[in-house]
C-alpha cells in the first residue's frame, strides 16, 4: 500500500503547475492537463477536491480556469496531500500491540512533518534536477 496514491501525486503536480503559472490569469484545465500529463477528466475531479479544500479557485467563462486560492508560499504540500488522500496514513488501522500503535502514531507525525513544506520549496528540487542535467565528463 503506497503512502501517496496517484490522486496525491497528480494533485501535487497540478498544484505545482499552477504555482509556476502567472497568478494574474487563470490556467485552463486543458493546459494544466497537457503540461502535467494528467488525464483531463481525472484532473477535473482532483481540482474539485482542491477547490472544496480552498486551495484553488475556479474562474468561470471563456477565459476562465484555475488559480491558487492563496500565495504558493502559504500552501503546504501536506495540505494538498491531506485534501486529496483524506489523511497521510502509515497504516489503516490500529494493532493489538500498544507499543506498535505508539510507534505508528509517531511515524504518522514524522511523515506529516516531512511534507510540511510550502509549494515554493519545490523549486529547490528543480535546481537539483538541473544540476543532474549539467554534468561534465
Amino acid at each position: 500500500m503506497p503512502l501517496i496514491s496517484s490522486k496525491g501525486v497528480y494533485g501535487l503536480t497540478a498544484m505545482y503547475e499552477l504555482s509556476k503559472h502567472d497568478g494574474e490569469s487563470p490556467m485552463q484545465i486543458k493546459e494544466i492537463s497537457s503540461n502535467a500529463n494528467i488525464p483531463q477528466n481525472y484532473l477535473e475531479q482532483l481540482l474539485g477536491k482542491l477547490r472544496r479544500a480552498e486551495l484553488v479557485k475556479s474562474i468561470r467563462g471563456a477565459k476562465g480556469g484555475y488559480i491558487l486560492a492563496k500565495k504558493a508560499e502559504e500552501i503546504l504540500v501536506k495540505d494538498i496531500l491531506v485534501a486529496l488522500e483524506d489523511d497521510l496514513k502509515v497504516i489503516d488501522n490500529k494493532t493489538d500491540n500498544p507499543i506498535l500503535n505508539i510507534f505508528f502514531d509517531e511515524a504518522k507525525k514524522r511523515t506529516k512533518k516531512m511534507f510540511d513544506i510550502p509549494l515554493t520549496k519545490l523549486d529547490e528540487y528543480e535546481d537539483k534536477y538541473n544540476g543532474f542535467l549539467h554534468y561534465s565528463i
